[in-house]
């Protein structure tokens, strides 16, 4: 039986144990994982800031290779490697007839009341959180949370694309449809920040400037395409950003999730400028524009996953980093063992490194 990270209750470790997978439904696939990230959004439910059912299997950044899949799979087959996405799509809805899949509720992609569970143990239903629970040794999920990838792909590399990358680089590409040559400020350089600073650098980017109080970090976006740094808990970072650019940034992408670096995306844009929100704020946060901002044409947004379509995103970055355009190699700091996932969660916790990465035997 496969092994996996369960969360009993929130705000204590992790433990492992072994759970039983159940067998592929028509529209289900079967996965052998092979490595998963650990992000901020995995911290969110296992310190209880956002409610979850308990016990559960976090983790939702990951790749693998197919082992079994359902009658009616028609996206992938047995020995395909695949990256996993969160934002699984039903396919049929209004949002996803119009372009719009991340923002799909994906009910129909999840196990019915009367469905026996996908994760057991002992018998008893384990929790599935974001329709992947990707810390474990299989997983066991809708066709439509998974997309087949380039097999010459480093399986570690890829996973990170299931999240971090898709989120930062999809802000870029899809949310903010980023022009040459126009400006970028990032707030916040874990995974997600540095992953939109890579993309903007794709993109074309004018000055790309790279905000965050740690100078190690700042130091990783500099490796990644930004122009310019700054500490984003000076008392006059805002400033600094202003100036550095004139006038302002056309895109300020939040990547933190605290309402002082949403304040921060809003305060250093520039007349018609755009801030976008990617970062998991408190539940009670609230972030808006005043007056002489609307006056002034800026705009605030939330865009979630990226607003990616990830059938069509993930291979194209993948095709980015084959061809040396996107660079993985920098933002993963480490790869660990299953049994080490508690320490490489309390490393994301300080803050002090970019992807920490669990790779599977």
């Amino acid at each position: 039986m496969p092994k996996a990270a369960i969360l009993e209750k929130a705000g204590e470790p992790l433990v492992i144990q072994e759970i039983e997978v159940g067998e592929p439904a028509p529209h289900e696939v079967l996965i052998d994982t092979k490595a998963c990230g650990l992000c901020h959004s995995d911290l969110h439910f296992i310190d209880g800031a956002y409610p979850h059912a308990m016990p559960c299997i976090p983790g939702h950044e990951a790749a693998g290779i197919v082992a079994a899949v359902g009658s009616e799979v028609k996206t992938v087959k047995p020995g395909d490697h695949v990256v996993s996405c969160l934002s699984a799509f039903c396919g049929h809805c209004e949002f996803c007839v119009t372009g719009r899949m991340a923002l799909c509720l994906g009910g129909d992609t999840r196990r019915g009341k009367g469905e026996p569970p996908r994760l057991t143990r002992d018998g008893e239903m384990v929790s599935q959180m974001l329709n992947l629970s990707a810390l474990s040794e299989q997983m066991l999920i809708h066709e439509h949370a998974c997309v087949a990838i380039d097999k010459e792909m480093p399986l570690d590399r890829a996973a990170v694309i299931g999240c971090a990358v898709t989120t930062g680089a999809g802000a870029i590409f899809n949310a903010c449809k980023l022009t040459p040559g126009e400006t970028v400020a990032v707030i916040g350089c874990g995974g997600v920040g540095l992953a939109a600073i890579n993309a903007a650098r794709i993109a074309g980017a004018g000055k790309v400037i790279a905000a965050d109080p740690l100078p190690e970090k700042r130091e990783l976006a500099k490796a990644l395409g930004a122009t310019h740094t700054v500490d984003a808990l000076a008392d006059d970072a805002a400033e600094q950003i202003v100036k550095l650019t004139g006038a302002g940034v056309d895109h300020a992408i939040e990547a933190v999730g605290r309402d002082a670096s949403a304040k921060l995306a809003v305060k250093v844009l520039k007349r018609g400028g755009t801030a976008t929100i990617l970062g998991m704020m408190p539940l009670d946060c609230k972030v808006g524009l005043g007056a002489m901002d609307l006056l002034s044409g800026k705009k605030l947004q939330g865009a979630i996953m990226g607003m990616n379509h990830f059938p069509v995103d993930l291979p194209r970055l993948v095709d980015f980093y084959m061809r040396g355009l996107l660079d993985l190699d920098t933002i993963i700091a480490e790869r660990i063992s299953l049994d080490e996932v508690n320490d490489g969660f309390d490393k994301l916790r300080d803050g002090h490194t970019a992807r920490s990465v669990v790779v599977f035997d």
